[in-house]
């Protein structure tokens, strides 16, 4: 596809240096091995600005609003009045002994005391008897063996004594008596409250209420006024042609006289321009785009890559 394109552009380049040729006009000054294509040069411009009126002067009616001030006001909410409070008994406490019982006197009788104890009674005075006795058998008082044998009936004077049985009895401790004693009186403490001020009815003068409001308040009122607009103007900008618009020679790289190499150099300066190119050193449709793209911002002749192309990127032709 690429080298079609460069075949076109080669025949676009032979068909103008044959019209040329049919017409006796080639371009001047032309070395071997160079080629030319004539193209049409880019008019250049002469821009002029000028002031031209806009809107012409003019009057207007203009309201100049009312200006107010926020300013904060005491507004009666509640007026004075007067008030009638009630105010209630008080008591004290007092406490009071209440004779309950009073004191009494009373006769008792203080009933007899006895005790009891024991005592021995004499059932049988003591007396003297005779009381037969047992008869004895001693020893000779030698200490011989010789057994003196005693016999005989003995009797013996004894003193029997006297017997006594105990008895309980009773006797009087103290005699009954009679006694008067005084029943003290008894009380009971009871409290009672006891009146210290009765009610009574106090007038109260209840004070004026104010809320704090912030109010608008007027400082300046509305007024018109007539005001001139002065004319306003804009600047128009005009354009005049001050050459180019012409088809002129102008020396070209074709196949004849481009090598891959040099075509990869001019691919290299686009891409280094900002345009996706490859540098493949075939000049195909990306090239070809990005080429009049380069050319059209930068005023130069659109459609064959000049030399005045290659220089603008910064590469020799050479």
């Amino acid at each position: 596809m690429s080298r079609i394109l460069a075949l076109s552009a080669v025949s676009l380049v032979l068909a103008g240096a044959a019209g040329a040729q049919g017409t006796g006009d080639y371009p001047a000054d032309a070395t071997p091995g160079s080629c030319y294509a004539r193209v049409l040069i880019p008019e250049t411009y002469e821009v002029q600005t000028e002031q031209v009126l806009d809107k012409p002067e003019h009057t207007e009616a203009r309201v100049i609003p009312a200006v107010f001030e926020t300013v904060v006001e005491r507004v009666l909410v509640k007026e004075q009045a007067m008030t009638y409070r009630v105010v209630p008994p008080t008591y004290e406490i007092e406490t009071e002994q209440l004779v309950v019982v009073p004191e009494q006197t009373e006769t008792v009788i203080i009933p007899a005391e006895y005790e009891t104890f024991t005592e021995q009674v004499l059932v049988r005075p003591s007396y003297i008897t005779w009381k037969p006795g047992a008869g004895l058998y001693g020893r000779a008082p030698s200490g011989e063996d010789d057994i003196t044998l005693a016999t005989g009936e003995v009797l013996c004077r004894v003193e029997v004594p006297a017997q006594y049985d105990t008895v309980t009895r009773t006797r009087l401790k103290s005699p009954e008596q009679v006694e008067t004693r005084v029943i003290p009186a008894r009380f009971r403490t009871v409290e009672r409250q006891v009146l210290r001020e009765p009610a009574r009815v106090v007038e109260e003068l209840l004070p004026a209420e104010y809320e704090e409001v912030e109010v608008q308040r007027l400082v300046a009122p509305e007024q018109q006024e007539t005001i001139v607009v002065p004319a306003t103007y804009k600047t128009i900008e005009t354009r005049t042609v001050t050459g180019g618009g012409t088809v002129e020679w102008r020396e070209v790289l074709c196949d004849y006289n481009a090598t891959n190499a040099k075509i990869a150099e001019v691919q290299q300066a686009l891409a280094a321009k900002g345009y996706t190119v490859q540098a493949d050193g075939v000049f195909g449709p990306a090239t070809l785009r990005a080429m009049e793209d380069w050319q059209e911002k930068n005023g130069l002749p659109v459609g064959y890559l000049t030399i005045s192309t290659v220089e603008s990127l910064g590469v020799s032709p050479d």
